[in-house]
């Protein structure tokens, strides 16, 4: 192998893990672009803010109603006026119902906390995506650089063939091999650069821009040694089995708010009215109301509780086992990823030393053109496996992180602001009665600092 083909080569393997040129966009860049730019977190957000709102709502169901009525008729034929009017306000106020309504403030904070746990599931999710999108369009390039030498290669080699055939040191079937596999290489090379293109669509999905020139990526977070230690963390951390979690929490407090749905109501109310002709009148009273016969609806709405109840509990299981299922297969390909690098660098080596083996023999007459071209065919394949290895490592360790839920913005340390869920919840837990949200406020405060309004 020329000295020349060698430093291509370390530059395709080696590269990805050297430090980033001054210019380049590095993997924490491409990260923070997708935090910043995705829909998908930005969609979910707007989830827990509705999420945020039933507690408020839940919340509101506790307090004073005060509503009023203004009314005006007429008449014809009528004694006096025809017109009459009257205006009248009613206050009412739940007084008990035996804890049902407090339990669906308990319920709407749990199902909130299920809906944080989702949000974070998806940014894990949309970070993963951006972190294999980088490190494909890592790959692709890598392996059109090593196609475009072997394309260089392949030329100069068909150039020396030809030389040699006009003196009769070679056939016009070592000319033919040659030109067969030149065109062989040209197709190889038009198929990874699709391949880079492909993956760079890929990019602009996950980041929300195309790739500009990327920097080799960082070495890889650390993570758990063993498979049992980020099994025991995924247990504890991963979003999905917490949201799963809050899920069974919030179905026990509805399977015990359908069981009070028999119990009685105790309401207060208050009313005031005047009509037209300056009269007025008051009243105030208590009213105890509940069910007597229903045809079977509340028993009915008690089951369908225990039935989704049983329902989320038999998630959360399920839910367990994929998550250590995501962890094992995590380590197994960063395993597996692990011996090929190392494999792949003894390949390279081993091929790289018979190849320039078959081509001294080759000078001597032992060996054919086509016995050439094989050896260098197989140096690049073992060139090519080494660099999917090595990215295949980072992605493994990356999905390690995903499936512990710790590919996080924060965790990561990411240069962007960090999103915080409890503010929203804050501002409108007690349910103000403010129309326009805090969310709504900084967004209006924005747009008219960029001048949109």
């Amino acid at each position: 192998m020329t000295r020349a083909l060698k430093l291509a080569v370390a530059a395709c393997v080696a590269g990805l893990s050297w430090t980033a040129p001054a210019m380049s966009e590095t993997l924490s860049d491409a990260l923070a672009t997708a935090y910043r730019n995705s829909g998908l977190i930005e969609q979910n957000r707007a989830v827990l803010r509705a999420a945020d709102e039933d507690v408020a709502k839940a919340v509101a169901s506790l307090r004073p109603v005060l509503n009023y009525a203004a009314g005006i008729s007429y008449a014809d034929p009528a004694p006096g006026d025809n017109f009459s009017g009257s205006v009248s306000l009613t206050a009412s106020m739940l007084l008990y119902d035996f804890g049902r309504s407090a339990l669906g403030v308990d319920l709407a904070k749990e199902s909130v906390l299920a809906t944080r746990a989702a949000l974070v599931d998806v940014e894990n999710s949309v970070l993963f995506n951006a972190v294999n999108a980088y490190l494909s369009v890592r790959r692709s390039e890598a392996f059109v650089e090593l196609r475009e030498n072997n394309v260089r290669l392949l030329n100069q080699q068909l150039r020396a063939t030809r030389d040699r055939f006009e003196v009769g040191e070679v056939t016009r079937t070592d000319v033919s091999l040659a030109e067969a596999r030149l065109a062989a290489a040209r197709s190889g090379l038009a198929a990874e650069q699709g391949g880079l293109a492909l993956a760079q669509e890929q990019y602009r999905v996950a980041v929300g821009e195309y790739p500009g020139r990327l920097a080799p990526p960082p070495p890889p977070p650390a993570v758990p040694g063993t498979e049992n230690a980020a099994r025991g963390i995924a247990r504890q951390e991963n979003p999905a089995v917490i949201q799963v979690q809050h899920q069974v929490a919030a179905s026990e407090l509805a399977v015990e708010s359908a069981r009070r749905g028999i119990y009685p109501r105790l309401t207060g109310s208050a009313r005031t009215a005047i009509d037209d002709d300056g009269d007025n009148s008051a009243s105030i009273g208590i009213e105890l109301s509940g069910p007597i016969y229903q045809g079977g609806g509340i028993t009915s709405g008690i089951r369908r509780a225990q039935a989704l109840r049983d329902q989320s509990r038999a998630g959360l299981y399920t839910t367990g086992l994929l998550v250590d299922q995501q962890v094992g297969n995590a380590y197994a390909n960063l395993a597996v990823a692990i011996a090929s690098i190392d494999a792949s660098n003894r390949q390279v080596q081993a091929a790289s030393l018979a190849l320039e083996g078959v081509r001294e023999e080759f000078q001597l007459g032992a060996r054919t053109t086509l016995d050439v071209l094989d050896q260098e065919q197989e140096l690049l394949d073992a060139q090519t496996n080494l660099v999917s290895a090595t990215v295949d490592r980072q992605i493994a360790v990356y999905r390690v992180l995903d499936s512990m839920g710790r590919l996080t913005a924060q965790r990561l340390g990411l240069n962007v602001p960090i999103y915080d869920p409890a503010a929203y919840y804050n501002a409108v837990k007690d349910a103000p009665t403010v129309y326009v949200s805090p969310e709504g406020k900084r967004l209006d405060r924005v747009l008219r600092a960029i001048g949109k309004q």
